[in-house]
């Protein structure tokens, strides 16, 4: 269900949004990271991903996110859930108004295994790269948000992969 603009800025302002993030590694163990064209996280590196709708289950999510952001349709069973995360952007907001934040908790699924498309969808992320483990932690456009999955242990080489 999408929501008129002005109830949503209202709820973005005082209330956290569910998302879902997807750390997706290549067969070189490298995760793929976009420049974000939107805010909250404009002009870093981040992983793709998207809000939970009202009244979408998060499997149905998962399709959609993956659809919109990867290009492919995957699904939830097919994916590595590595927990809950909580990203809070203060005074940083899809409007760019800074007089209020976002605030995200965030089900991080890693996703390793599956045909890589040669583009992805441009809405969200202008540019696409992938990114080695040292190289997320050590640029510093990769946004702190990002850097957290790794220096959180969520590395491939611990995924049991």
């Amino acid at each position: 269900m999408k929501l008129e603009k002005e109830l949503f800025e209202t709820i973005v302002r005082f209330t956290p949004l569910i998302s879902i993030d997807l750390i997706v590694f290549n067969e070189k163990k490298e995760v793929l990271a976009g420049w974000r064209k939107n805010a909250p996280a404009k002009n870093t590196w981040f992983i793709p991903g998207g809000r939970i709708l009202k009244d979408e289950t998060i499997s149905e999510a998962f399709k959609r996110i993956s659809l919109h952001e990867l290009g492919r349709e995957l699904s939830i069973e097919n994916a590595e859930f590595r927990g809950v995360y909580e990203h809070l952007y203060p005074g940083d907001n899809y409007q760019e108004d800074n007089s209020f934040g976002t605030h995200y908790i965030v089900l991080g699924f890693i996703i390793s295994g599956f045909e890589i498309p040669n583009q992805f969808p441009p809405e969200q992320h202008e540019n696409y790269r992938w990114f080695s483990e040292k190289e997320i932690l050590e640029d510093p456009l990769v946004h702190r948000n990002v850097k957290n999955y790794f220096l959180k242990g969520i590395g491939y080489r611990t995924c049991g992969k």
